[in-house]
């Protein structure tokens, strides 16, 4: 990070728009230590401490809360919430048994209280964990959540048939008891370090078995309540308009007193990125824009006008392309990018070693996202310990001509290279916003010049990220031989994170597309240190597994880090207490949310 970079991180918390625990958190990512970033913050006047809990004395009163998510949502299933748009448009109606805050702690939410090995609730080789619920809960149709609420998520989830999203956090669970009407026993198969996986954060949303229930296995795309969610949360279902609007009003019966503060909410999708900014930043139609993928020199003019402020919070997020290791262009029993075919191409690791300093990753930090992230040449980046010293990343144009050159690609009288009747012809595609764009033409200016050609493809948004299995476009289906997007981690620890790249986890026509690894990578290597990590109660041992597991996908080029994203959204300069960060949903406490 240069000079120019920090001193505009420190700005940033003297002006209140960056919390204080945020500025060191990713002073720490960087290898700075807690007291130094601390000192680099002194002295900090008012303004920009810590905001004093809000405690309202009656429930609603705040009126309508308007928010703009440029990519809309699509559906209100969480267990199909393959983009983070639908994640967080069911997060309005659903709720977890617990979240996760900006440290990474886990907070209770429908669980009363948090297990520990100290109080019983967790086992201390990891191999159980006893949740006890919240009582006098009631789904939004009135009928009680319960123990066997829990207990049909858990046989929702896991059941292949059902093709979820949320499976990798539930299939290695062995069985949940139901111990009493309020309190479930999860046994895990093996010992499990992370055991506030399942039923937590953006993957553990509830949603009731009595609407649900006839709605199992091959039958789970059927349920009308897909799209007219009923959930426990401090909102209940207005209206939903796929890729348009979703409504909400307050549960009078929500089970915390006194919340929420606004009376309705609107998430407004569609659009992009730049009018989203403006319209908090500017005109203060809406309350709050998701995502501000747009140039950081552009949201600090809008900001200027005084309406609304950009918010900045670290994340465990890449920005990065990935390369497509099967054919996007042969079929295969009616599937393309099939995994019994391999890229024709990308398979010869020359051409992924040239693409991977064909990247200039600080232009692309400097010149368009600036607050937005920072430069990487990691794919797993955060919490601190995770973070491998062992990669580098360079931007090398000469390096890229030699190493292509030594691998036998020659140029033809086009520029073009070719190799046994292959040609370096690649389609690169994302999702349609001008950061990505503008990604787009500088790596193709740069692949230009090492005799690479790349067709730039974007689709828009709210079709790019669709958890709909009969879209073509979509990420997850990947018709292409590159594809840039953001992965979120939803949670602080990286086991179903890291999953992307297992084998077992390709996404395909079988698992209707919600397989979590879209490049198709595959590395017996990769899938013994995974699988070891989820067993080593070591936290030592295990976080040097992850480092491994990075390192080998980094060398084998699976993807190429483009910029180490942190979460920037737009707020009114009047709301407040959204705890955003970079382990769950932004709507993680939405029933906290108010005006002053």
């Amino acid at each position: 990070m240069s000079e120019r970079e920090l001193r505009a991180l420190v700005a940033d918390v003297r002006r209140g728009r960056l919390s204080r625990r945020g500025f060191v958190t990713l002073m720490a990512g960087l290898g700075v230590t807690a007291p130094l970033a601390a000192q680099m913050l002194a002295p900090l006047p008012a303004r920009a401490q810590a905001r004093p809990a809000f405690t309202p004395s009656r429930r609603g009163g705040g009126g309508q809360l308007r928010v703009l998510w440029w990519q809309a949502p699509t559906l209100l299933n969480p267990h199909f919430a393959t983009g983070t748009k639908d994640q967080d448009a069911s997060r309005i109606f659903y709720e977890p048994l617990a979240g996760f805050d900006p440290d990474g702690n886990v907070v209770p939410i429908l669980a009363a209280q948090l297990p520990s090995i100290e109080n019983g609730g967790v086992a201390r080789d990891g191999t159980w964990v006893i949740w006890n619920l919240k009582k006098g809960v009631v789904w939004h149709d009135g009928k009680p959540f319960t123990a066997d609420d829990v207990v049909f998520n858990w046989e929702y989830a896991a059941d292949p048939a059902t093709s979820a999203w949320t499976l990798a956090s539930y299939r290695e669970i062995e069985r949940v008891d139901r111990l009493d009407s309020h309190a479930v026993k999860v046994v895990f198969k093996r010992p499990t370090p992370f055991w506030a996986d399942a039923f937590c954060g953006a993957r553990g949303m509830l949603i009731p078995k009595h609407v649900f229930e006839p709605f199992k296995g091959a039958k789970s795309r059927e349920a009308p309540a897909n799209l007219r969610p009923v959930g426990t949360g401090a909102y209940r279902f207005v209206d939903f308009k796929p890729g348009d609007t979703v409504r909400g009003e307050l549960n009078p019966a929500y089970h915390v007193p006194n919340r929420p503060f606004f009376d309705a909410i609107e998430m407004k999708g569609g659009g992009d990125a730049a009018s989203a900014a403006r319209a908090v930043l500017q005109t203060g139609e809406y309350d709050y824009a998701w995502n501000m993928q747009v140039e950081d020199d552009i949201l600090r003019r809008l900001e200027q006008g005084g309406k609304g402020r950009i918010v900045v919070w670290p994340t465990g997020n890449p920005e990065h392309i990935q390369l497509n290791h099967t054919d996007p262009w042969r079929e295969v029993d009616g599937e393309r990018s099939s995994a019994r075919t391999t890229h024709p191409t990308l398979s010869d690791s020359a051409v992924r070693a040239a693409l991977n300093v064909l990247v200039d990753r600080a232009s692309i930090q400097e010149e368009i996202y600036g607050r937005g992230g920072q430069t990487s040449a990691n794919f797993l980046n955060s919490p601190p310990r995770f973070y491998s010293r062992n990669t580098r990343w360079e931007f090398n144009v000469e390096r890229a001509n030699q190493i292509l050159d030594a691998a036998g690609w020659r140029r033809g009288p086009d520029g073009i290279r070719a190799k046994e009747g292959k040609r370096l012809r690649l389609v690169y595609q994302t999702s349609t916003n001008a950061p990505r764009q503008k990604t787009q033409a500088i790596v193709k200016q740069a692949c230009a010049r090492a005799g690479i050609e790349l067709e730039l493809k974007s689709v828009v948004a709210s079709v790019f990220f669709s958890s709909d299995a009969a879209n073509p476009d979509t990420y997850s289906h990947f018709y292409a031989d590159l594809q840039m997007y953001n992965i979120g981690m939803n949670a602080p620890d990286p086991q179903v994170f890291m999953a992307v790249f297992v084998s077992w986890e390709i996404a395909s026509r079988e698992n209707k597309w919600v397989g979590r690894n879209i490049t198709r990578f595959r590395s017996d290597e990769y899938d013994r240190l995974w699988r070891s990590a989820e067993t080593e109660m070591d936290p030592v041992k295990r976080a040097a597994l992850f480092i491994r597991m990075n390192d080998l996908v980094i060398a084998n080029v699976a993807v190429i880090p483009v910029l180490w994203r942190n979460g920037v959204g737009a707020a009114n300069t009047r709301l407040h207490g959204m705890e955003l960060n970079g382990w769950d949903t932004t709507m993680w406490r939405l029933p906290y949310w108010y005006k002053a």
